[in-house]
């Protein structure tokens, strides 16, 4: 067997074990969840929302090399899309979720084409610039009559054919957790692609790649715009869950969250945004549980210990030691 044919080896093995795990996981979820009460059923929810959204951020920071400080606008612009076509045009959930997306999309690819031709430092204040600005705009008292000014948007709760009343909350996490196995696909598909491999060049060599032909700044737009959507989906389906929409909703503050998330699940690891989603959704629970005077404190301990235990991020840790057990194996 070729030395190459060997190396790929343990990635092959590495994939399929992994693929085996999220299909495992996904089939329990719903095989054990359906007799959950609502607070269970909402923290997994919130889970998958923000897996979705720390996915769309890893996309953008692990494999294309860029930064951003300004989701939480992506995340709010998406909230309030299907909030104002819900309950000012009258649309249902499913239609104005895709359509929400699909308006992120084209906001970060207009934003993303002069941004991304700063550099990192000024990238990164351009995106805490629309962060900061997003939640006061939001209260604008000329825009008020669509947003709902401070006072926010109460939305309808969904309706669910063949699902009982008293099973709702199973079913938008169900929902949650079909467009979070959809936006997997078409991340995985998209890296895995011809595209997916000019994105590599584009992270890697950007001098060599320009000179091969490559449009690296359209190649950067086009992942800030799908980073973009990905954090607009997320955005939509919070708002489906939780009824309601405010500009105190989406401060900076949820931009830090979702870096932190993309940071401890590992930012080169589609999966590992669930992980790490899980992190900044479980452990402020658990820590609140533990002492109510201090939870910001074990918090802080918790994502100190997670950093010095797993510096590559969870699933590139656990990645590592995979590739390590078979390596042995193989001795």
């Amino acid at each position: 067997m070729s030395n190459t044919a060997t190396s790929k080896t343990p990635a092959r093995a590495s994939r399929r074990a992994t693929a085996g795990v999220a299909t495992g996981a996904v089939l329990a979820l719903l095989a054990v969840s359906h007799g959950w009460s609502s607070y269970p059923l909402f923290l997994v929810t919130q889970v998958l929302i923000f897996g979705i959204a720390a996915m769309g951020l890893n996309l953008l920071v692990g494999y294309t090399g860029q930064v951003s400080l300004g989701h939480s606008a992506f995340f709010a612009l998406g909230a309030y899309g299907v909030a104002v076509l819900c309950a000012n045009v009258g649309l249902p959930y499913y239609v104005s979720i895709p359509a929400s997306t699909l308006l992120c999309y084209v906001l970060g690819y207009l934003f993303g084409f002069p941004a991304l031709r700063l550099p990192m430092l000024y990238l990164a204040l351009s995106t805490f610039a629309i962060a900061v600005v997003t939640p006061q705009a939001l209260k604008w008292k000329q825009i008020a009559w669509l947003t709902g000014g401070v006072q926010g948007v109460v939305l309808g709760k969904p309706q669910f054919p063949l699902v009982a009343a008293d099973k709702t909350e199973w079913a938008i996490m169900v929902v949650a957790l079909l467009l979070a196995v959809i936006a997997f696909l078409i991340a995985r598909r998209t890296l895995d692609s011809q595209f997916g491999r000019l994105i590599d060049a584009v992270r890697d060599q950007p001098l060599a790649a320009e000179a091969g032909g490559v449009n690296v700044t359209l190649v950067k737009t086009q992942m800030f715009g799908m980073s973009a959507a990905y954090t607009g989906l997320a955005g939509g389906l919070g708002a489906m869950s939780s009824q309601f929409v405010s500009p105190e909703s989406y401060p900076f503050f949820l931009s830090v969250s979702l870096l932190v998330a993309s940071l401890v699940g590992g930012v080169r690891s589609l999966l590992g945004a669930f992980l790490g989603a899980a992190f900044i959704v479980l452990v402020p629970n658990v820590a609140e549980s533990l002492s109510q005077s201090a939870p910001s404190l074990i918090f802080g301990v918790a994502l100190v210990a997670v950093v010095f235990m797993a510096p590559q991020g969870i699933a590139g840790t656990v990645k590592s030691l995979w590739q390590r057990s078979l390596a042995v194996r193989r001795v």
